[in-house]
């Protein structure tokens, strides 16, 4: 994957679903895969942001995306059926899913962990991916070939101190891959793996480490070539596996 070269229409006749899609590594996998010739579904709040991509995309001549506005504090499973089926009659089949959406919090010792903010990220990080992923099922599936993929973190694969429903949840989606992929692999054209781009350039990463030197750490453009890998027909038959910065991939 390291040394994957993307043609210039990789991605060309894909529609791609990307949550969290206004800032950070969504913003940055929106661009690049429309750049490639994906249409792009960009979801999640706020809406000025996923505007601004828009703009970006279709001011560099790429395919038109669509936005689908979606809280995922607020929203409740028939909120997400509603939205995959919109999708479908806008679009029919998908081809890509990107779980990327994440809340962090305040790192905290578990004690003191406030059980409100255990359930507000639990539901943005991983209920949500959860619900979401179920729903655009039916729409994955009926693509000849279709991707899941989900954003991953070290504390999800190892748990840390004071990471709390964070890490949990992560770790809540790393399972959640690995059973989607044993379930889908069989029957399906569905291939499901995790991504952990490692420390970011980005508002998430910040919130953790304010005093960190931001200037060493990737751009978000920097670690999306993976994404655009397990998006793309190059990948097809690789599921179930735990991607992430050079020294973490998998054999």
């Amino acid at each position: 994957m390291l040394d994957w070269e993307p043609a210039a229409t990789e991605l060309a006749g894909r529609n791609i679903l990307i949550t969290g899609a206004g800032t950070g590594i969504g913003r940055a996998l929106a661009k690049a895969a429309a750049g490639l010739g994906a249409t792009v579904i960009l979801v999640g709040p706020p809406v000025p942001d996923l505007e601004a991509v828009y703009d970006e995309i279709t001011t560099a001549g790429g395919p038109e995306p669509m936005i689908h506005p979606m809280d995922f504090k607020e929203a409740e499973p028939l909120d997400f059926e509603a939205a995959a089926g919109g999708l479908y009659q806008a679009f029919g089949p998908i081809h890509g899913l990107v779980n990327n959406a994440a809340y962090l919090g305040p790192l905290s010792p578990l004690p003191h962990y406030e059980p409100e903010l255990w359930d507000l990220v639990m539901r943005i990080d991983l209920r949500a991916s959860y619900l979401l992923t179920r729903a655009c099922l039916p729409l994955l599936t009926a693509a000849e070939d279709a991707s899941i993929v989900f954003l991953s973190d070290r504390v999800g694969r190892h748990g840390r101190a004071y990471w709390g429903a964070y890490g949990a949840a992560k770790a809540g989606l790393e399972n959640l891959m690995q059973t989607l992929a044993d379930e889908l692999e069989a029957n399906t054209a569905v291939r499901v793996n995790s991504y952990d781009p490692g420390p970011v350039r980005t508002a998430l990463r910040y919130s953790a480490y304010p005093a960190e030197d931001r200037a060493v750490l990737p751009a978000p453009e920097d670690v999306v070539r993976p994404l655009l890998y397990l998006l793309s027909p190059a990948s097809r038959g690789i599921t179930g596996r735990q991607w992430g910065p050079p020294d973490r991939n998998p054999a």
